[in-house]
């Protein structure tokens, strides 16, 4: 295979000097993108739903579509983003994508799952999951290693 990129499905392994993987701080710039559109479209909808009492509350919850709007609904919108474009908007406005670390092709839906979960692995002791990214040689975080992934760079 002369190109990672031409054959993603490919189940011939690649050279790993074919592989540009994401590192730390363009990883960390689009979860930041992504943090930014989740609150905006947050906050939308809580205003639209609940009205100006939305962020003048103290209460941990509004009520059940409050739940269902910080909750459920960025899970969803992650995991269909993932499963679709193999990346989340901050991901691919940066040219990054998610991948299976052995085909580098597509990511089964139940691997996604245990990824987003394992987010909060990732987050257990003071984020170390995540800085992991920093060190690790193939830039993967504790949630990649956890559920066999690779963010790597579009070419």
């Amino acid at each position: 295979m002369d190109n990672i990129y031409a054959a993603p499905n490919s189940d011939v392994s690649p050279r790993e000097g074919e592989i540009h993987y994401s590192g730390f701080w363009i990883r960390l710039l689009a979860s930041l993108i992504d943090t930014v559109w989740l609150l905006i479209l947050t906050f939308a909808l809580g205003w639209m739903i609940y009205g100006a009492i939305y962020f003048q509350s103290t209460e941990f919850t509004q009520g059940y579509a409050d739940l269902f709007i910080t909750y459920v609904l960025p899970f969803i919108l992650t995991i269909l983003f993932w499963y679709y474009k193999a990346a989340t908007p901050g991901k691919m406005i940066l040219g990054m994508r998610i991948v299976d670390a052995n085909t580098l092709g597509k990511v089964s839906t139940g691997r996604l799952f245990l990824r987003y979960l394992s987010y909060y692995i990732s987050m257990l002791a003071l984020g170390l999951g995540f800085l992991w990214v920093g060190w690790d040689k193939r830039k993967q975080g504790w949630h990649d290693k956890i559920a066999r992934t690779l963010v790597i760079k579009e070419k």
